[in-house]
């Protein structure tokens, strides 16, 4: 692309900077009422690194996003986002920070073509004219292939498509740091095999990634680290093998008396 995202793999000169740190949580809680649905969470997360997050359902991982995101904000704690104090930031400061997201349910522009959808993306995700992003998302559309539904109305789309124009329109904003929320969910075997290539090659190419999914077996295909989460606490965080092989995770996720 002519201008590259903020997440681009560094060059030769600059591999010391893959280390540097994208996220950084420290102690971040949130309640609603009497329910803390975050429980004094820290990790951290390097550049051009892809971290998983599974645990059962209600486990506090979309909260998490949120929090990140700042949809919402932590009662207690803090969040950085490559060095910066964001705790107290609003969403869209955070997006044209280089924070990007995909969501569970796919919510796109559905009176709008494929091509709209991300022109619309970048140029708020950017805050740069729309002229000015129009070869940058075509590059996108062909890179999550969605090139050929290009004048398509977004409304018209299979569930397959859908999730990749979740993908398309997160990628769009230019992101340093790609939040996925279950994006492999609903898909058959065959589809979810087909956007997991689509994933690994952005990954491949530098792209941070913090991955929420049910479907392991697409998760663990990309992700270096596994983080549990169970009733907002972190119960592990590790390599997937590691992590997927503990006695806690095992009875905790799955369900299993070991």
């Amino acid at each position: 692309m002519q201008r590259p995202p903020r997440g681009s793999s560094p060059g030769a000169a600059g591999r010391q900077s893959i280390m540097t740190e994208v996220l950084r949580l420290e102690n971040v809680s949130k309640s609603f009422g009497a329910l803390r649905v975050t429980d004094t969470v820290s990790f951290s997360v390097p550049k051009g690194q892809a971290l998983g997050i599974i645990g059962p359902n209600g486990a506090g991982k979309s909260t998490l996003f949120n929090l990140i995101t700042g949809n919402i904000l932590p009662d207690r704690g803090s969040i950085h986002l490559s060095g910066q104090d964001v705790t107290r930031l609003p969403a869209m400061r955070r997006v044209r920070m280089g924070v990007g997201r995909s969501f569970q349910i796919p919510q796109p522009f559905e009176g709008l073509t494929v091509y709209e959808n991300l022109l619309t993306a970048a140029a708020f995700g950017q805050a740069r004219r729309e002229a000015d992003v129009q070869t940058e998302c075509a590059e996108i559309l062909a890179e999550t292939e969605l090139l050929r539904r290009a004048n398509d109305l977004a409304g018209s789309l299979s569930l397959l498509d859908r999730k990749r124009l979740e993908l398309a329109r997160a990628m769009a904003s230019g992101p340093e740091l790609l939040l996925l929320d279950e994006i492999a969910g609903g898909l058959t075997e065959g589809e979810c095999q087909a956007l997991v290539e689509t994933i690994r090659a952005l990954h491949a190419r530098g792209i941070t990634i913090i991955w929420i999914e049910h479907v392991l077996h697409a998760l663990n295909s990309v992700v270096e680290r596994l983080l549990v989460l169970d009733f907002g606490k972190v119960i592990g965080v590790g390599a997937p093998a590691e992590i997927m092989a503990s006695k806690e995770v095992r009875e905790i996720y799955l369900g299993l008396e070991v």
